[in-house]
């Protein structure tokens, strides 16, 4: 994390180290621990600012570390989406990925991502693989558990309905740098409401990791609103967002909101120098044409 950033968080975490509020849904797994104090809104905003101008510096100099000194990446992503009416099971998959580069404006590095699908048990097994630009743009995936004893290996586009099965987003959005994106995104678009509250915490922890915490509340239900509560937890050592959850409204008053979607990064290994071998279905360590 770099100096100014640790210096406003700790200053915010010193001024309002006394007030507690209650823990939030619980993570995949106990040893995720939410942060168990609130920090107060800045209520004495000039008309100049806003309380997501800190949030929307923070990801845009997350985003310029990203491009600039990460090329690629190893972990272990926790995943759960609402997609129509259901929350889906928690899925948990191996990913490697490899960040898009440009220079003079042409892309030299495609971005590249591999899947292997670890739980539960009706997707172990299952392999995807997506580079840009390659392959007409679509990527190749086999099934894991029973069905994909039978199923051959598919080529599909991301976008398309057999893909888009059970998925909130395509493939091609996932990844810590589609995530920085996809946050400043929305942060942009919240930024044209004022009804919008923003808190800094300190000291969560995720897998063990020393993490801050942004997090960003829709008070009143409206409809250009994604969620009624995001947070994005911040590694302290990689600066890096290693989860985001993202919460609905209550359906009835009283009643807890329903998760939107939750992204958790474990593991993350950075810069592991992964090669086009990597994102290669023919790669001997995989299974796409084993059988």
């Amino acid at each position: 994390m770099n100096h100014s950033r640790r210096q406003i968080l700790s200053m915010l975490a010193a001024a309002t180290a006394g007030a507690t509020s209650s823990a939030f849904a619980q993570a995949p797994q106990s040893k995720f621990q939410e942060p168990v104090f609130r920090i107060a809104a800045n209520n004495s905003l000039t008309p100049a600012t806003h309380p997501l101008d800190e949030a929307l510096r923070i990801a845009h100099e997350g985003l310029q570390e990203i491009r600039t000194n990460i090329s690629d990446y190893t972990a272990t992503l926790v995943k759960r989406e609402l997609v129509g009416n259901t929350v889906g099971e928690y899925e948990y998959m191996f990913i490697k990925v490899r960040n898009r580069r440009v220079e003079d404006g042409r892309v030299v590095v495609p971005f590249s991502v591999y899947l292997a699908f670890l739980k539960p048990a009706t997707v172990k097994g299952r392999e995807v693989i997506y580079v840009e630009q390659q392959n007409d743009n679509k990527m190749v995936a086999h099934e894991g558990g029973f069905k994909g004893r039978f199923l051959p290996t598919v080529w599909l586009k991301p976008e398309g309905a057999f893909a888009m099965r059970g998925q909130k987003y395509p493939l091609t959005e996932i990844g810590i740098e589609n995530l920085v994106l996809k946050l400043i995104e929305r942060g942009e678009q919240d930024r044209q409401h004022k009804d919008v509250k923003v808190e800094f915490r300190k000291n969560a922890k995720i897998n063990g990791r020393d993490c801050s915490v942004i997090q960003v509340t829709h008070p009143e239900y409206r409809p250009e609103f994604d969620f009624s509560l995001g947070q994005i937890f911040i590694d302290d050592q990689m600066n890096i967002p290693v989860r985001y959850v993202a919460y609905g409204w209550p359906k009835t008053p009283g009643q807890k909101p329903e998760i939107n979607e939750e992204y958790t990064y474990l593991n993350v290994k950075l810069n592991v120098g992964l090669t086009d071998a990597d994102f290669d279905p023919n790669n001997p360590n995989y299974s796409f044409y084993s059988k």
